[in-house]
This record gives C-alpha cells, structure tokens and sequence, in this order.
C-alpha cells in the first residue's frame, strides 16, 4: 500500500470551519496532518478519534467518525455547535472580577449531566479579595448540589495553581469552558508551557490568520501521561440546550433526582401542575428558585427547535 493511500487512526486536536487538524502516528512517528472531510459534513469535533486516508506528506481526509464515548454540544433552535467529543471532565472557569454569569454556569453543568462528563468550577483570581466572599456565596449553590470547586490564582499564585490542578486532570481528557475575561487563557499555559506557540502552529497549519483564539484546540500535557489531554474553546456567552428533550432536560438536573416519581400524574413537567414534588421542594428552599427557573427556560427553548 502506498503511504498516499495509507489508512489510518488520528485524533482530532483543532478546528476551524471545514478545516481540521488531527494527529497521527505514521511508521511510529506522530504526524498532524491538515483535513477535509468527504463532501460537506462537519459534523467533526476537536477530541473525536478518525478513519483517515493519508492524500499527502501532510494532507488526509477523514472517511469515518469512530464511535464517541461522549458528545458535548450547544445548540440554538435553528443549529448545534459541537464543542467536544471523548471528554471526560469539563471545567467551568469563573472569577471574582469581572462577574460571571450564572446562566452560562448552570447550562453547561445540564450539558454535561446529559452528556455523562463529570464537572468541577474553577473559581480564578482569588487574589481579588474585596470579590472573594460575594464569589464564594454564589458558587455554593453549586458546591451544595455536589459539584466541586477550586480556587486558584494563575496571575498571583501559579505554582500553587499549577499543584492544584494537575492533579486534577491526570488521566482525563478534559475541556475548559468559560466566559472571556475569566483567565481561561491564563490557566491553559500555566498548564501546558508551550501552549502558545502550538496555538500559533495551528493557526498557520489551519490558515486561521491571528484568530487564534476563536477556535477550539486539543493539547497533551507534559508529564500527565498518553491517556491525558486538555482541550481549550473559545469564550462564550450563550449555551444555548434546544437539543435536551422534556426528559433529558428534568433528568440533567441533579438536585431535581430526588423527587422524580413522586408527583402525582406520571407525565408532570414540573412547572404549575398539582401535587408536583419538584415544585414542593422548590418551596420548601430545597431547590434553589434559579435552579426551577432555568429548568422552565429551557423546557421553553426546546419546544423552539426547527432543526
């Protein structure tokens, strides 16, 4: 077989449009490889293992998805934006200044919940004392619900930011989310050192120009193992969930678990039916008012869905 012909297994470390990057291992060296896709699917994602056929030195098509043992994705009523595949853990960055949204943070906790990837918050610039209690409080909801949270300081305090989360991201692949200005960027190359330049290569490899930060990309970190990766996204300020269905939508939220089942007719939506548990609970401060009303949001949004 002719290495041009040559098939092969590669990840998927960036995108960028119809543009991918992916590395793979050809005659025991890795290689990244610029890719298309056959026709025009782009259904790819940054973490997704390919079939590739080898067209040049340098140059492949993906033939085939292999089979993901996670997705996570947004979606509006008219696309999805797919952020992620094969990632175990995701980390929502939040800081003391400036002020994060607590929207973003409890829809990407019901994305990952549906998608079955564990999820811890990452509360940075704790340097920022006057901010720090306001910030704590508000990120007990959270911890309440059994979700962990880690303070750190990329800026004022790396190394102990460096100790606490290398640890944490041994043996996952693992995804930073966040809004701009949380520090996202701080903590990806206090993470993996050569961060920048590698974001820099993949631009030119992907013909991105200087956008270097509207594309998701895939980094090995040193040290941590083959079986361990971090992959960054650009900052967002929407989740937008229009794929969860009604009972996808009531079993991603975790503090609603308890009370599944016991409401009084089977096909309850939790919103203004009688002898609802889910609203009983919300009454009696069991579930937090702001959890209930995102839950009732979203059930809105996903009777939207055109696509």
């Amino acid at each position: 077989m002719s290495k041009t012909k040559q098939a092969l297994i590669g990840t998927v470390i960036a995108a960028h449009g119809r543009h991918y990057l992916a590395t793979a291992t050809i005659d025991g060296e890795l290689h990244r490889l610029q890719c298309v896709t056959r026709g025009k699917k782009t259904n790819v994602a940054v973490g997704d293992l390919v079939k590739l056929t080898l067209t040049s030195a340098d140059q492949a098509v993906i033939d085939a998805i292999e089979e993901r043992k996670t997705l996570l994705y947004r979606s509006d009523q008219y696309k999805s934006k797919l952020l992620a595949a094969n990632v175990t853990q995701l980390f929502i960055v939040v800081a003391t200044e400036p002020g994060f949204s607590d929207d973003l943070v409890s829809r990407s906790l019901v994305a990952a919940e549906a998608a079955g990837i564990e999820v811890r918050l990452i509360l940075n610039k704790t340097d920022v004392e006057a901010a720090l209690p306001r910030a704590r409080e508000r990120l007990q909801v959270y911890a309440k619900l059994g979700y962990p949270v880690h303070e750190v300081s990329a800026k004022a305090h790396p190394e102990q930011t460096v100790e606490t989360l290398r640890p944490l991201l041994a043996g996952h692949h693992s995804i930073l989310i966040g809004q701009s200005g949380m520090g996202k960027s701080s903590l990806i190359n206090l993470i993996v050192p050569d961060a920048d330049i590698a974001t820099r290569e993949i631009s030119e490899a992907l013909d991105t120009g200087k956008h270097t930060t509207t594309f998701t990309r895939l980094y090995s970190i040193p040290g941590l193992g083959d079986d361990t990766a971090i992959i960054d996204s650009p900052g967002f300020q929407e989740f937008g969930l229009y794929h969860l269905t009604e009972g996808m939508l009531e079993r991603a939220f975790r503090d609603f678990s308890p009370y599944l089942g016991g409401c009084k007719f089977y096909n309850c939506r939790h919103l203004s039916e009688p002898q609802c548990a889910v609203l009983d609970a919300v009454a009696k401060g069991d579930i937090a008012k702001m959890r209930h009303e995102l839950y009732g949001q979203l059930l809105h949004e996903s009777s939207q869905t055109l696509y």
